[in-house]
């Protein structure tokens, strides 16, 4: 028989991800600690966004900080992207 450990990440009750690396879990964690101070900080400034729009949107700025970063200190977006890559992110408002 084998023991296997794992680390799970939970969120608000939700488990999010699972992994036997604690580094990679706790790595993970943080990105959504960021994530919700994104979201406080966001709701915070007044913009009014539904809540699972508000998550994705934080979540993936927590995800690409170093972009974000490079972003915030002046490179072009159409740089980033095409440097990385990137997966195009597609958020859409839920109909009532």
């Amino acid at each position: 028989m084998a023991v296997i450990t794992r680390y799970v990440v939970e969120h608000k009750g939700v488990e999010k991800f699972v992994s036997a690396d604690k580094k990679e879990a706790d790595q993970y964690d943080k990105m959504l600690d960021v994530a919700d101070n994104l979201c406080e900080y966001i709701e915070g400034k007044g913009i009014k966004l539904e809540a699972d729009v508000l998550e994705d949107l934080a979540i993936m700025l927590s995800k690409n900080k170093d972009s974000l970063t490079k972003l915030l200190k002046g490179t072009a977006a159409d740089t980033l992207l095409s440097d990385e890559k990137a997966e195009v992110v597609k958020i859409e408002k839920k109909k009532a």
